[in-house]
C-alpha cells in the first residue's frame, strides 16, 4: 500500500509543471516603460512546487556561456506566478510592480537583450552546459536564438515582451506558438 501511495502521490507531482510564462529584455532601454528586464514564472500545474534549488539561466542569442539567478525556498501555488527582476537600465518610467525576487547588482543580476536572447528554467543551481540537458525544465529562445522549442518565438524589441498563451497556461513545447505574439509587458507577482 505504501509503494501504491508513492506512485499515486509521484503521479501527482509530475502534474505540477512550472513554466517561463514572460520575458523582458527592453527594460530601461530607449523607449520602454519599465526600467528592469524581468523573467516571470508559472505554476500551470495542480501541485504546489517548491522552487528552491532551482534557477533561472540567460544566455545570448548565439551564446553557449550562461548566467543565472538561484531561486530561493518558495513554494509556487497552482496558477501563481513569481516575478525576477533583473537589470536596470538608465531609460524607462515606471518600475516593476514588486518583485517575488529582485536579484543584486554583480552578483546574480542579469542584463538581458531587448531583442534576441535565450532563457530556461532548470531544477539545479549548476549551469547547463546544453540546452538539453536533463535538468532542463523550460526553455524560451526568441528571435535568432539558437536554442528553443520547438521553432524560435519572434524577436521582442523594448516595447514588446514574450508572453506565453493563455495567461501561461499553454505548453505545447513550440516556443513560436507558446509565445505566436509579442505584446506590451505586463509583469505578474505572487
Amino acid at each position: 500500500i505504501y509503494l501504491l501511495l508513492a506512485v499515486i502521490l509521484g503521479t501527482a507531482s509530475s502534474n505540477a509543471q512550472v513554466v517561463i510564462s514572460q520575458a523582458y529584455g527592453g527594460g530601461g532601454n530607449n523607449g520602454s516603460t519599465y526600467t528592469n528586464d524581468f523573467i516571470e514564472l508559472f505554476n500551470r500545474g495542480t501541485v504546489a512546487v517548491n522552487i528552491n534549488g532551482y534557477s533561472i539561466q540567460y544566455a545570448s542569442a548565439a551564446g553557449s556561456n550562461w548566467s543565472k539567478t538561484d531561486l530561493p525556498n518558495f513554494t509556487l501555488q497552482p496558477g501563481q506566478y513569481y516575478l525576477v527582476q533583473q537589470a536596470q537600465g538608465a531609460g524607462g518610467t515606471t518600475a516593476l510592480p514588486s518583485p517575488d525576487l529582485v536579484t543584486v547588482l554583480d552578483v546574480n543580476q542579469i542584463a538581458m537583450s531587448g531583442t534576441n536572447f535565450k532563457v530556461l528554467l532548470a531544477n539545479t543551481t549548476t549551469l547547463v552546459t546544453s540546452v538539453t540537458d536533463a535538468q532542463v525544465i523550460d526553455l524560451l529562445g526568441v528571435g535568432t536564438a539558437n536554442g528553443f522549442e520547438g521553432t524560435v518565438a519572434p524577436a521582442l524589441t523594448n516595447t514588446t515582451a514574450a508572453i506565453r498563451n493563455n495567461n501561461g497556461c499553454t505548453d505545447t513545447n513550440n516556443n513560436a506558438s507558446d509565445f505566436d505574439t509579442t505584446q506590451a509587458p505586463a509583469p505578474r507577482n505572487s
